[in-house]
C-alpha cells in the first residue's frame, strides 16, 4: 500500500511542489526516497538561507562548502580537509552504535575528497551526571567513540564535553574529522561524465539504518524501541580496509569522484554526484551485493549501511578497480553508469522503479521560511546581586566548587579511553584548551580547538555565539597558531517554533560576523534541528570547530610550562563579566539580555600581539582565559606544571569579576624575569598588569587563600 505522504515526512506544501515538477504522482518509492532527501538533515531546507550568510573564501581555502568537506592550504602542496558532523538522535537511543558511526561517517566525508583521515574531536553535550539515564548514555557514547576510533586507527586529539539538565533527554554527539590531502589530487563530486561507471566498494548492503535521515528530522519520542532499527551498525575493521583501499585506488589516478554514502546510502552519494556534475545516473539494484534477502529496491536504495562508498570511473579502470578491492578483502561491484538525461533512475533488473530529476533528488528541496519571532524577556522577581570580596572564604570555596563542577573538572575519564597517540602524530594530546598534530608530508603544525557555550547562547545568541566561536580562536592565537578557517554543527530545536527560529538566525550572524570581521571563512559544516524530547528540549548549542597553523614548529607555546620565578601576567584585562558565567550559574545569579559587548577590533589587537608574544619567545606559557575565569585557568595551569603561583592581587569590591568573570580577549602568560620589559611592549596598547610569580607548591593570594596543589589537582580530578 502507498503511504500516505504525511507518513514518510513531507508536508503539505511539499508534496504539491513534488506533483507539479513531476506532472504525475510520485510512486510507491519515488515517494519514500523523496521523503528522506528532502528531510532536514539531507535537504538543510530550513536553513540554506541562513548559511548563506557565512563568508566561505579566503587566502587559504581551496575548498569551501558543496563537497564532502572544507579545505585549506597548510603549504608545502598539502591540505587540511575538515568537517563537523552531528550524530544526536542515533546516539540518544542507541548510544554506542550512534556515536561509532557518527564517528565512522565523518571519517569517510574526509575520505571522499581523497584526504588521509589523520585525527577526530568529539563535542559531547551530555545531560545532569547525577541521572541514571544520563551516565548510562554517556558511558555508552563514549565507549562508542573509543570503540571505533582506536580499532579504526584515527586518533581522538581533543574536543569539548559539557554537561546540562537540558540534554537529558536528547545528548549531543558532534564528530570532527581532519585528514591531510595532496592539493593536486583532491577528489570532488562534481567531476562525473556520462558514460561512466558508478561503483559500490565495502560492506554488503542490509536494512540498517533505513529512513534514518527522516528520524534524525524529527523529535524524539518517549518510545526509543520503535527507533532503533534505524540506527545503523557499524565495523570499524572494514572502515579501516576501506580507507587504505580507496587511497589506493586513487593514488593511481583509477577513479573520477568518490562520495560517501553516509545519510540516505546509495540515493544520496549517486543523486548528489549527477546534479553537482549536471548529469544524470542510473542505479541497478539487483547488482548492489546485499547481506539480507528479499530487500525492496527502495529499501535497498536508502540503506544506510556503514563502510561503503560510491566511486565514479572510467569503464576501462573497473578490472584494476576490482582487483584492488579484492586485494583488500572488500566486496566491490559496478551498480550504475552515468547518463547524460539529468535522470535519477533506479532499475530493478528490466524494470524501471524510480524515475525523478536528478537535481530534485539530490539538488535541493523548497525551502521551508519558517516565521520568525523575538523570545520576550525573561521577566526576572528578584536579582542576585554580585559577591563581595570581604565575605569570608567567598574567593577560596567559589574555587573549590567550580574547580569540581563536571564543567570545569578533569575530562581524562573520557578521553583516557581514546587512543590519541596511534599514527604518532600527535604533539599535544586531549586536555588541554587546544590539540596539536603534526603533518608529517611538509614538517608543520596544526592546531586544532572545538568549544560550544549553550548558555550563554541562551541569553543572547548573537553575541553568544560571537563568544563560542572567539573562544575557539582565542587559544590558537595563544599558542602561536594563526587561524586557517572553520566548521560548525548548528544544534537547535524545532525550527517550526517562530522563536526557536528567531535564536538559530540570530546565531548564525553571531557566527558570520566573526567569521567576517576576523576573516576566518566557514568552509564545512552541519545542522542538526529537532533536538527535543517530550516535555523538553535543547539550549541553542551551536559548535565551531578551528584549524590553525604554526608559522614555525619551535614558535609552538603551550599552556602548562610554568618555571619556578617566571613573572605572572593578566593580558588583556578588560572585558570580563560575571553576566553567563560558570560563578553566575552556580550562585543563583539572574542574567542580563546581552552577556558581552562584542568588539572585533579589541579582537584583532589581542590576536597580534598573542602571535607575536609566541613568535618572539617571550613567554614560557600562555593559556587563553576561558570557563570559570581567570582564578579557574590559573588552577589548572598550577595543576598541569607541578608549580604553584602566589598572586598579588589588591582585594577590591571588583575581585569576583576579576577572578571569575568570564568573555573578552583576555590571557594568562608566564614569563621569564629577562623578558619582561619585551613582553610588555608586545602589548603595547591593551592592558597587561603583573599579578603574581610562580614557584613553590601552592596556589596563593594573600590571606584570601593558600592552596596546596595536591588538594587542588584532588578536587580538580574528583
Amino acid at each position: 500500500m502507498k503511504p500516505d505522504f504525511r507518513e514518510v515526512g513531507l508536508k503539505e506544501s511539499e508534496y504539491r511542489a513534488i506533483i507539479k515538477i513531476l506532472g504525475r504522482e510520485p510512486n510507491t518509492p519515488e515517494l519514500r526516497i523523496l521523503g528522506v532527501m528532502w528531510s532536514e538533515h539531507c535537504s538543510y531546507k530550513s536553513t540554506r538561507p541562513l548559511l548563506a550568510k557565512f563568508p566561505n573564501t579566503g587566502g587559504a581555502v581551496v575548498q569551501g562548502p558543496g563537497e564532502n568537506a572544507g579545505i585549506v592550504d597548510a603549504g608545502g602542496g598539502w591540505g587540511v580537509a575538515f568537517k563537523v558532523e552531528s550524530h544526536n538522535h542515533p546516539s540518544a537511543v542507541a548510544p554506542f552504535q550512534g556515536a561509532a558511526t557518527g564517528v565512522g561517517g565523518i571519517i569517510r566525508d574526509i575520505l571522499a575528497m581523497g584526504a588521509r583521515p589523520v585525527a577526530t574531536l568529539d563535542g559531547l553535550c551530555l545531560g545532569d551526571g547525577n541521572s541514571a539515564h544520563t551516565r548510562s548514555l554517556a558511558e555508552g557514547i563514549v565507549k562508542g567513540i573509543a570503540g571505533y576510533g582506536n580499532a579504526v586507527g584515527v586518533p581522538t586529539v581533543g574536543g569539548k564535553t559539557i554537561y546540562d539538565g537540558c540534554y537529558n533527554g536528547n545528548p549531543l554527539v558532534n564528530a570532527m574529522c581532519v585528514g591531510i590531502v595532496p592539493l593536486d589530487s583532491v577528489v570532488s563530486s562534481k567531476t562525473a561524465k556520462p558514460g561512466q561507471l558508478a561503483i559500490l566498494v565495502g560492506s554488503r548492503t542490509g536494512r540498517d539504518g533505513i529512513a534514518g535521515a527522516a528520524f534524525a528530522s524529527s523529535e524524539l519520542t518517549d518510545d526509543t524501541r520503535s527507533s532503533r532499527p534505524k540506527i545503523q551498525i557499524g565495523d570499524p575493521f572494514v572502515e579501516k580496509l576501506l580507507i587504505e583501499c580507496c587511497l589506493d585506488i586513487h593514488s593511481r589516478g583509477l577513479i573520477v569522484g568518490m562520495q560517501d554514502m553516509g545519510a540516505a546510502g546509495i540515493t544520496s552519494s549517486s543523486s548528489e554526484i549527477a546534479a553537482k556534475s549536471g548529469t544524470g545516473i542510473v542505479i541497478r539494484s539487483d547488482l548492489v551485493p546485499l547481506r539480507e534477502e528479499n530487500m525492496k529496491p527502495w529499501e535497498i536504495a536508502l540503506s544506510e549501511s556503514q563502510e561503503r562508498m560510491l566511486l565514479i570511473a572510467e569503464p576501462e579502470n573497473l578490472p584494476e578497480i576490482e582487483r584492488t578491492a579484492r586485494k583488500w578483502e572488500l566486496e566491490c561491484a559496478p551498480i550504475g553508469e552515468i547518463t547524460d538525461d539529468g535522470l535519477f533512475v533506479i532499475m530493478d533488473k528490466d524494470e524501471m522503479i524510480v524515475s525523478l530529476p536528478a537535481g530534485m533528488v539530490g539538488g535541493s528541496c523548497p525551502v521551508l521560511p519558517w516565521p520568525s519571532r523575538k523570545p520576550a524577556e525573561k521577566t526576572i522577581m528578584q536579582r542576585t546581586a554580585a559577591p563581595s570580596a570581604d565575605q569570608p572564604g567567598y574567593i577560596l570555596d567559589q574555587l573549590l566548587g567550580m574547580l569540581g563542577d563536571p564543567n570545569l573538572a578533569d575530562k581524562s575519564e573520557i578521553y583516557h579511553q581514546y587512543d590519541y597517540m596511534v599514527q604518532t602524530n600527535t604533539v599535544i594530546p586531549p586536555g588541554s584548551g587546544i590539540s596539536v598534530i603534526r603533518i608529517r608530508e611538509n614538517g608543520r603544525l596544526i592546531g586544532l580547538t572545538m568549544e560550544v557555550d549553550p548558555w550563554k547562547c541562551d541569553i543572547d545568541p548573537f553575541t553568544g555565539a560571537a563568544e563560542t566561536f572567539l573562544k575557539a580562536l582565542r587559544p590558537l592565537w595563544v599558542s602561536g597558531a594563526e587561524h586557517l578557517a572553520m566548521t560548525n554543527c548548528l544544534n537547535y530545536p524545532s525550527p517550526e517554533n517562530p522563536e526557536n527560529f528567531w535564536v538559530l538566525s540570530r546565531s548564525v550572524e553571531g557566527f558570520a560576523a566573526v567569521a567576517r570581521d576576523l576573516v576566518c571563512p566557514v568552509v564545512s559544516g552541519n545542522v542538526s534541528l529537532y533536538n527535543e524530547s517530550t516535555g523538553s528540549r535543547i539550549l541553542p548549542s551551536p559548535l565551531v570547530g578551528v584549524v590553525g597553523l604554526y608559522e614555525k614548529t619551535e614558535n609552538l607555546l603551550r599552556e602548562s610550562t610554568l618555571r619556578d620565578g617566571d613573572l605572572i601576567f593578566l593580558a588583556g584585562t578588560s572585558g570580563a563579566t560575571l553576566n553567563g558565567s560558570h560563578l553566575a550559574r552556580r550562585t543563583g545569579m539572574e542574567p542580563i539580555s546581552t552577556p558581552f559587548d562584542y568588539l572585533p577590533e579589541r579582537e584583532v589587537a589581542f590576536m597580534r600581539s598573542a602571535l607575536k608574544t609566541s613568535r618572539e619567545n617571550l613567554a614560557s606559557s600562555g593559556r587563553a582565559i576561558a570557563g570559570g575565569g581567570l582564578l579557574i585557568s590559573m588552577a589548572k595551569t598550577c595543576i598541569a606544571s607541578g608549580r604553584g603561583i602566589r598572586l598579588d592581587i589588591p582585594v577590591s569590591a571588583k575581585l569576583p569579576e576579576l577572578l571569575f568573570g568570564e568573555g573578552g580577549a583576555r590571557a594568562l602568560y608566564s614569563v621569564p624575569p629577562s623578558c619582561e620589559n619585551q613582553f610588555i611592549s608586545a602589548w603595547s596598547g591593551i592592558p597587561v598588569i603583573r599579578i603574581g610569580e610562580a614557584g613553590g607548591s601552592e596556589l596563593s593570594m594573600g590571606t584570601v587563600m593558600n592552596i596546596p596543589l595536591h588538594h587542588l589537582e584532588q578536587i580538580w580530578r574528583r
